[in-house]
């Protein structure tokens, strides 16, 4: 439970006048501007008026998160995204269903001059209005929600980063929608990954290896710990997987063979980059973490940055630890720590001739002889 007690007092002329200059100067260097107004007395209708005038006039989107009753302060803004009872307020009516929050959001559009509304509708998605074009509504994810704290703000800030980039305002609600379903998926309040925002966004067709791909280690003690609470043999195995081959099938298909569940630890494209030289890795990670997510064999990949996998050994403390023989049982990161909790370290016969660095140098053009 929380509790809180608040005193709301007038912000004084000078802090509105220090805010006001603060914004203005930065403003030529920013990309959008965010105005998430909670009501609690800074964004005053002389600061909002200010920073929306000087943002038009440097051609900057304007995105606000409204909580003030009076929506007129707002005139001018790039987008709004009330969510469905803010958007009653604003309207002094209720809204019953798609055709009434439609209507109401062009009545708001109209009456404070902004290009775009977006009304956020929690399970029940998103409806974008843009002056003078059809609404669109979507769907919300499918998701195990866990926590909805900061939904409206991922949306708000995906909005401005889109829209920064000169986005058009349906593929940014369409992002938008996407990376709030990541964050309510996590627990507290959550951001989202370039990675997570760009597998949500993949067709349905790719939602099962998309399940299995981690980028955000803040979510893996909760899948972890449901796999240990049925008592399952976790195994953990890591490496740059760059482009699969015959040698990796074999490792992951006896890794798997040897537990119930199988973690693959994949480098990230700057710890692979660092391994293997600058000319590396051939695909990026989001792509070889689908390609892993794809195989029978692997339950779970999680990206690391590190150099190497050990501190997402300790967070992960498998039961078993598989790594090709070209190690010695002492020379595989974290063997010590998984011996001394009890489990084991397992080595897999290599297939010869089959590496990544060996297939990248076949396919090299042969030099002829008397050519640089």
């Amino acid at each position: 439970m929380r509790a809180d007690w608040e005193t709301l007092e007038p912000v004084s002329a000078q802090s509105e006048a220090t805010l006001i200059a603060s914004a203005q100067a930065a403003l030529p260097q920013v990309g959008a501007v965010v105005l998430s107004d909670y009501a609690k007395g800074v964004l005053t209708p002389r600061v909002v008026r200010a920073v929306i005038d000087t943002a038009k006039r440097l051609g900057k989107p304007v995105v606000v998160d409204p909580k003030s009753h009076d929506y007129s302060i707002y005139r001018g803004a790039t987008l709004i995204t009330p969510n469905a009872k803010e958007l009653a307020a604003a309207v002094h009516r209720p809204l019953t269903g798609e055709q009434d929050i439609a209507a109401a959001a062009a009545e708001l559009a109209k009456a404070i001059a902004c290009d775009a509304v977006l009304v956020t509708r929690s399970e029940e998605g998103m409806l974008l209005h843009v002056t003078g074009e059809p609404p669109v509504h979507i769907p919300a994810y499918p998701v195990k929600v866990r926590d909805v704290s900061g939904a409206g703000d991922t949306v708000a800030a995906v909005m401005a980063v889109l829209l920064a980039m000169k986005a058009p305002f349906e593929p940014a609600m369409r992002a938008a929608n996407a990376a709030a379903a990541v964050v309510v998926g996590k627990r507290g309040t959550a951001t989202v990954s370039l990675g997570e925002l760009r597998h949500r966004i993949l067709p349905a067709a790719s939602l099962a290896p998309e399940d299995k791909i981690v980028f955000d280690w803040s979510v893996l003690d909760e899948r972890l710990a449901q796999w240990r609470q049925q008592g399952l043999r976790v195994g953990f195995t890591n490496g740059c997987f760059d482009l699969l081959h015959r040698g990796h099938i074999r490792l992951l298909a006896e890794a798997r063979a040897a537990c119930d569940l199988l973690v693959v630890g994949l480098n990230s494209d700057a710890s692979t980059r660092r391994l293997k030289g600058h000319t590396r890795p051939i695909n990026p990670a989001e792509g070889r973490a689908e390609v892993l997510a794809a195989l029978e064999a692997v339950d779970l990949v999680v990206v690391f940055e590190q150099d190497t996998p050990l501190e997402l050994i300790k967070l992960v403390r498998p039961n078993v630890l598989v790594k090709g023989a070209d190690y010695a049982r002492q020379e595989v990161v974290g063997h010590d720590l998984v011996e001394a909790a009890g489990g084991q370290v397992i080595l897999v016969d290599l297939v010869p001739g089959h590496s990544t660095t060996a297939i990248v140098k076949r396919a090299q053009p042969a030099k002829v002889v008397g050519q640089e």
